[in-house]
């Protein structure tokens, strides 16, 4: 009975999600985040900002990274409020530090990190055996 309890608990304060690599998938990622954060009644503020930070999160794991990658939602404490915590974790750099991508544009791309840095109260990078995570929390009401 507490086993079940505790998973209830958590699937009410967490979201776990795979992220594809492919064509598509940060468009699908973000619907099923939006129906997320509507079911969990986020202000729309703040939804709005983290439909932002998964956006370049995702984006960022699926165009710089090696699969597998895993969006996480979740609700931690902040400074006297929860935050809304995002992180993305992946398999690690697809490409060696300096390469460059071939055909992307960088108008259209390397913005991301300083949007989640504009829109979190904290946000970070964890490097760890299996891959990279990155991260960023939301402050709410």
């Amino acid at each position: 009975m507490v086993a079940q309890l505790n998973t209830l608990l958590r699937t009410a304060y967490e979201h776990v999600c795979p992220v594809p690599p492919v064509a598509g998938a940060v468009s699908a990622v973000r619907r099923r985040v939006a129906a997320l954060l509507a079911d969990w009644s986020v202000c729309p503020d703040i939804a709005e900002d983290a439909m932002l930070v998964v956006s370049e999160l995702v984006t960022n794991a699926i165009v710089h990274a090696r699969p597998p990658a895993e969006l996480r939602l979740s609700w931690v404490r902040g400074d006297g409020c929860r935050n809304l915590r995002i992180e993305v974790t992946d398999a690690g750099a697809a490409l060696a530090a300096g390469a460059s991508l071939v055909g992307i544009d960088p108008d259209e791309h390397g913005r991301g990190e300083a949007i989640v840095h504009a829109l979190a109260v904290r946000h970070g990078i964890h490097v760890h055996p299996g891959g990279v995570t990155r991260w960023a929390e939301l402050g709410t009401i």
